[in-house]
Parts: structure tokens; sequence; C-alpha cells
């Protein structure tokens, strides 16, 4: 069952782009708490209190614990977004839920046992990873850190499905639709005579064009060479 988090804050009086780079200029980051039937919240978090929690790996995933003005409000992270060029977080999004509310929360997937698959293990077979991540719907107080999935037995093409996977009791996959695949075994890929023609053509070409760029860099230094010369004269 995954960890229940954390994460200390402050209320925000004033909301607003102006407000939120002021923010951030002191390491705070905005945050908005909202749903259960409740006005939203505007709340502000340490910035690095919020990264030591995405650090964790399972922080979208983990229930967290907001401690805003003294009072504990139960939460689920939905969104966290960051700057385009700094990678920083800016802004979080915080579901408010009951201690069992039903979530959809999505869920890493984990493979074990590869060396026990014959299709990896002898036939130099590829596991095709198809989703990384279950949307699965459970108990907000039971949700998983992860979906193990074992690949002893596995062949070259075999397909494993979510119909294959056996989740914890209480915890089903938000999509009933179909019988969706998550991951496949197949064949190696071996280089082809034309891959390896086609790969030495653009290794000759690059080299080609350095030479060329190497070639013109020499003939513009000579050039300023030659002028300074000229200058000096």
């Amino acid at each position: 069952m995954s960890e229940q988090l954390t994460l200390a804050a402050e209320t925000r009086e004033q909301v607003g782009k102006g407000a939120s780079r002021s923010l951030r200029r002191e390491g705070r980051v905005p945050a908005v708490i909202y749903g259960n039937k409740q006005d939203p919240q505007s709340i502000h978090v340490e910035e690095k209190a919020l990264m030591r929690l995405l650090m964790t790996g399972h922080f979208m995933n983990s229930v967290v614990m907001i401690d805003a003005g003294g009072k504990a409000i139960r939460t689920l992270p939905k969104d966290v977004a960051f700057d385009a060029v700094s990678d920083r977080p800016v802004h979080v999004d915080f579901l408010r839920i009951g201690e069992h509310t039903t979530v959809h929360v999505n869920v890493p997937v984990v493979f074990t046992d590869e060396e026990e698959a014959p299709g990896i293990k002898k036939g130099n077979g590829v596991l095709n990873i198809v989703k990384h991540e279950l949307e699965l719907v459970c108990d907000a107080a039971h949700i998983p850190d992860e979906i193990t999935i074992s690949l002893a037995g596995r062949e070259i093409g075999d397909a494993i499905h979510i119909s294959d996977v056996a989740l914890p009791k209480g915890v089903t996959s938000a999509i009933t639709d179909r019988d969706f695949t998550i991951a496949t075994i197949v064949p190696p890929t071996v280089p082809t005579v034309e891959d390896e023609e086609a790969d030495a053509a653009v290794a000759e070409a690059q080299a080609a064009e350095s030479e060329a760029e190497a070639a013109e860099a020499e003939a513009a230094e000579a050039g300023d060479d030659a002028a300074e010369g000229e200058k000096a004269e």
C-alpha cells in the first residue's frame, strides 16, 4: 500500500500571476485544494518540501495530508505544472478526498523474473512495454505502490493483458471495455544489410559535412589573418 505523505502549507489571500510570481521568488509554490463538494482553497507550499515528496517517485499515487493553518486535509495530487526552462514546480492541484473515497490513480508497473522467461533468456527476445502505468480504481486508504508482473515462462510472441494480472483485493482497472495489452515479448531485432548500408551512408555524409565545415572555418580564419596583416602594414 502506498504510504501517506504530509506537507505543510499556508493559505493564500491573494491570487493571480503577480502574487504567484512573488511567492515563487520566496521559494514557495502556489497550489489549490478542490473537490469533495467544498469551495476551492488557495494555498502555497515550500518548494524544497514539495521536491522531496516528488523525489519519492510515488507522489502522484499517494495520499497527501496537507497541514493548512493547523487543520489536516486529506488530498490526492492530481497535477503538477513545471517551468518549461528551469523544470521547477510552479503550481500543484490537490483533490480533497475522504478517508475511504474511491479514487482513480495511475500506478507504475514493475516486471520481474526476466531471467525465468525463455523467450528473453534463451531466445534473446525483447520486452516491449506498452503501458508503464495502469489506471486503477481503488479505496484511497489502499492505493498500491506498484503492480508487479512476473515474466516467468514467457516466450517470444506472448502478450500480457490486463486479464492476466492479479490485482490487489479491492483494486480494479479503470478501463473495462477491452482486455488491453500491457506488454509483449518480441523477437530480437537483427540488423539487415540494408540497415547497415543506410547507417554507413549516414556516417559518410556526416563525415563529409564535418570536413566541409572545418575547411570553411580554416578559410575564414586565414582571411581574418590576412586582413589583420594588411592593417598592420
